[in-house]
Formats: C-alpha cells, sequence, structure tokens
C-alpha cells in the first residue's frame, strides 16, 4: 500500500466511501422508472372503470402484472433511496437514524403491499 499514490486510493471512493454506488442506483433507477411508468399508465388505463372481474382476468395475464410489480418496486427503491439523501442532509443524531430505518421499513413495506395485492388479483 505504500507504493499507492493518494489519488490511486481515492479513485472509485467519495467521501461517505458509498456516494457513487448511491448516485448509479438512483440513476439506474430513474431511468428504468422513465419506461415503466408509461407502460404502467396505459395498463392501468385499460382496466379504470371496469368492474372486479375484469381487472381481474386483465391481471391475470403476465404482462400487466408484471409491468405493475415491477413498477412498484422499482418506484419505492427509488423513493426510498430519494428520502434517504434528504434524511442524511437535514436531519442528524440518533433522529437520523430513526428516520432512516423508519423511511426503510415503511418504503419496503409499501411496496411488498402492492406486489401481494397485485398477486392476489393475478393469482
Amino acid at each position: 500500500m505504500r507504493f499507492l499514490t493518494d489519488r490511486k486510493r481515492a479513485v472509485g471512493l467519495g467521501a461517505a466511501k458509498s456516494g457513487v454506488e448511491h448516485f448509479w442506483a438512483m440513476k439506474v433507477s430513474s431511468v428504468a422508472l422513465l419506461f415503466l411508468v408509461p407502460l404502467f399508465v396505459i395498463t392501468f388505463g385499460r382496466t379504470l372503470g371496469a368492474d372486479y372481474e375484469a381487472v381481474q382476468a386483465y391481471y391475470a395475464r403476465p404482462f400487466p402484472a408484471i409491468v405493475a410489480a415491477l413498477t412498484l418496486v422499482v418506484g419505492f427503491k427509488h423513493f426510498n433511496d430519494g428520502v434517504q439523501v434528504l434524511i442524511e442532509d437535514y436531519v442528524h443524531g440518533i433522529a437520523q437514524k430513526i428516520a432512516l430505518i423508519a423511511m426503510t421499513c415503511i418504503s419496503y413495506a409499501a411496496a411488498a403491499t402492492g406486489v401481494f395485492a397485485i398477486a392476489k388479483l393475478a393469482l
């Protein structure tokens, strides 16, 4: 290690040593949502105003169910990452840790509830 320069040791590492990974996770999820949200709006829009049996039959097909589930999972992961940045910037101390844990639990619980609802509707 003593032959490495300071620049060589720091390449790929931010001040917190995880900023690049978080940045790329946000970029990848936002690009995924760029494609998923219009697909979700199109697939969801076809069922607006339909009765329960028609919606159940529609989401029993794989494409609408997969699009809806992916939109929920990627959307809530993107939401969690964004709120994490806000909490890290504006909340400090023990409140920061509590808020991060609470927000992660809430976003994962909401995503799991949505995927369960789609699975129950589709099956």
